[in-house]
């Protein structure tokens, strides 16, 4: 795997990553953003799903916010790899990373589930379902954040 990341560090796009500090704080910043837009519409779906704002469909919380998460992660799936390639072979050791990866793909998988169980905007699930996927949904994707920022930390 070392040659891998070795690799991955000397493509062109690395190299010009680690050489421009502008272009490296731009995919940094779209990442940051995608975080924000991820983060900041999982939560308050996931209070929808633990029931507050009742006065609100679920539909209309779910047709509105789970595009916009779609959105963030998508950036950030597209993102996060570029940071990564800056160093690779030392960002692969941190168990930060792992960690964060493993709660990333848990709650898109959960998300995934959860719709093919009971289509897009949920309307025939069961209120333990939701519950449980926004017990789920709410620690993996708070995990994957705070797992990404201390990663920053644990190097030498």
């Amino acid at each position: 795997m070392e040659g891998l990341f070795a690799a991955l560090e000397g493509t062109a796009l690395a190299q010009a990553l680690r050489g421009s500090r502008w272009l490296y704080a731009g995919v940094n910043a779209a990442h940051i953003f995608a975080i924000a837009l991820l983060i900041g519409s999982i939560i308050p779906l996931n209070l929808r799903l633990f029931g507050v704002w009742r006065a609100i469909s679920r539909e209309a919380v779910v047709r509105v916010l789970a595009p916009v998460a779609a959105s963030g992660l998508t950036l950030a799936l597209i993102t996060g790899p570029l940071l990564f390639a800056v160093r690779a072979r030392e960002y692969s050791g941190v168990g930060f990373l792992q960690l964060k990866l493993t709660f990333v793909t848990v709650g898109v998988l959960s998300a995934l589930v959860l719709c093919r169980s009971h289509g897009f905007l949920l309307r025939d699930a069961p209120r333990g379902h939701l519950v449980g996927h926004a017990v789920l949904s709410t620690v993996c994707w708070l995990g994957a954040l705070v797992c990404g920022r201390l990663i920053a930390f644990a190097g030498d």
